[in-house]
């Protein structure tokens, strides 16, 4: 064997055994499941231990995972079944027993086909990394949930009472008041008329166990997530920043010319740089007109010398999003009338968050801040009539006092005319409309009522007149990087 054939067998089984362990490692990184860390198995186990004091020993709660899509998205979880236990898996349910105060997850077998083409998802044989992770006391499959029902005292009666959620399960960019109008519209329809899951759930149960006294499971976790914990607000303030930072870039790739969609792309970019999943709902960017409509999702318009563009956008960052709004010049520059609005809506802002505090209302913060901005207008001269009649009506509005926001937008629970507490999280929007030009002029901000006060966690994206001026000035991507059409071949 000559010294050659020697050397290039050494390379061969060096190189052999250096594609082993790649793929063995590219084999391991596949067949690991994902699960966030953002919070823990007690943490998980903490919330179902507030349900079992609510629904007392008597009773039994079903909570009903996410079906996902049959198109090529990639899968997210609901947010109540999230909330709870953490798990990503298509087709999962939650069942809590009030007597032995146990949960069991009920998943679906594991899919290998499915796992090998698209990545691990956990299933009924991971049980005991599922119990590890998300503290429940046992994992099944699917095909066990009936008899534990039975098994949960329909056999020596009476039954326990059964709590499922009724109100519809938020699953991405929707909220409830969203899905609750689609509801309606769907029923409406001659032609469609189908019921919603939870009311399809809801039939089954009482077909297959009418012993059962169904009960409304939705207003117990909305109780729950209207008080965010400390982990929480850190996804929720990582979430208001990447939503600052893209609004931020989209402020400075704006000029006269480009289309309102680019803005959209600009931000996009920096929601995925930073490791958001997508949008937290469609973004909102009208230039002109555009802006008087409330939620104009279209996009489609160019942006003109002159007018303001009102950008409101936010990313689903790890199941969190905000909702923070901005308006600016596109040409860079306010006028003389924009400035005298736009810092009608910051000074208003800035009135609201003076009062906002654990033990207050929403009704005492507006009444205050209405108070202060009666006398900001004492001297303060409008470009126009209509411009004055706008702020005079902004300033007895109750619309600036906006809703929750956590895992959806429009987050579930109530902030008004209740005594604020520490872990609420919601929107202040000072805004006001000038019909006879169409015109629509407000900021949003998203803040946490802390135990002294409260913070507003969108506060570094710019808002001073100065500020936002000068941000526009920076070069943005869409310069950095414009965008080309190719023509058409014939």
């Amino acid at each position: 064997m000559n010294v050659r054939f020697k050397k290039n067998n050494k390379i061969a089984i060096l190189l052999s055994l250096l594609l082993i362990v790649i793929y063995t490692h590219l084999g391991f990184a596949q067949n690991k499941p994902t699960f966030r860390t953002d919070f823990s198995a007690e943490d998980f186990t903490q919330r179902r231990e507030i349900i079992f004091d609510k629904i007392g020993d008597n009773a039994i709660a079903l909570v009903q995972g996410s079906a996902g899509s049959a198109t090529f998205g990639v899968f997210r979880q609901s947010n109540n079944f999230y909330y709870l236990c953490g798990i990503e898996t298509a087709h999962s349910y939650l069942l809590l027993n009030g007597a032995n105060r146990t949960s069991t997850l009920y998943l679906p077998h594991q899919d290998k086909g499915k796992d090998n083409n698209e990545g691990k998802t956990l299933s009924a044989e991971d049980a005991d990394l599922v119990k590890q992770l998300t503290g429940v006391n046992f994992v099944k499959g699917i095909e066990f949930l009936s008899a534990d029902l039975l098994r949960s005292g329909l056999i020596r009666p009476p039954a326990p009472k059964l709590f499922i959620p009724l109100s519809p399960a938020e699953t991405g960019t929707d909220s409830r008041d969203q899905l609750l109008a689609s509801q309606a519209r769907i029923s409406s329809d001659p032609w469609d008329g189908r019921p919603s899951r939870e009311a399809r759930l809801k039939g089954l149960l009482n077909e297959r166990f009418p012993q059962f006294i169904i009960s409304d499971l939705s207003p117990i976790l909305d109780s729950m997530r209207i008080i965010k914990s400390q982990k929480e607000i850190e996804v929720i303030r990582r979430s208001t920043q990447i939503a600052g930072l893209g609004i931020m870039e989209a402020m400075r790739s704006t000029n006269p010319g480009i289309y309102e969609y680019q803005l959209d792309a600009a931000a996009k970019y920096i929601f995925h740089l930073n490791g958001a999943r997508g949008d937290g709902y469609a973004s909102i960017i009208g230039g002109g007109t555009n802006a008087s409509m409330g939620h104009y999702y279209r996009k489609t318009d160019i942006l003109n010398n002159g007018d303001l563009v009102l950008m409101d956008y936010a990313p689903d960052y790890h199941y969190y999003t905000s909702d923070v709004t901005r308006i600016w010049p596109v040409n860079g520059k306010f006028d003389k009338a924009q400035s005298a609005l736009y810092n009608f809506v910051v000074a208003y802002r800035d009135a609201l968050l003076k009062y906002i505090k654990p033990g207050v209302t929403s009704k005492e913060v507006l009444e205050l801040a209405s108070a202060d901005m009666k006398q900001y207008l004492i001297g303060k001269t409008f470009a126009k009539p209509s411009h004055l009649k706008a702020v005079e009506k902004a300033i007895l509005s109750t619309a600036h006092f906006q809703h929750p926001v956590g895992m959806a937008v429009h987050d579930v629970g109530n902030v008004h005319n209740i005594p604020l507490q520490p872990g609420m999280v919601f929107t202040i929007d000072p805004m006001f409309p000038i019909p006879e030009e169409q015109l629509y002029i407000r900021i949003e901000d998203v803040v946490v009522v802390t135990k002294n006060g409260v913070e507003n966690l969108s506060a570094f994206v710019p808002s001073k007149i100065e500020d936002v001026e000068r941000t526009i000035k920076e070069e943005g991507l869409t310069e950095f990087r414009p965008a080309t059409i190719s023509p058409t071949k014939k």
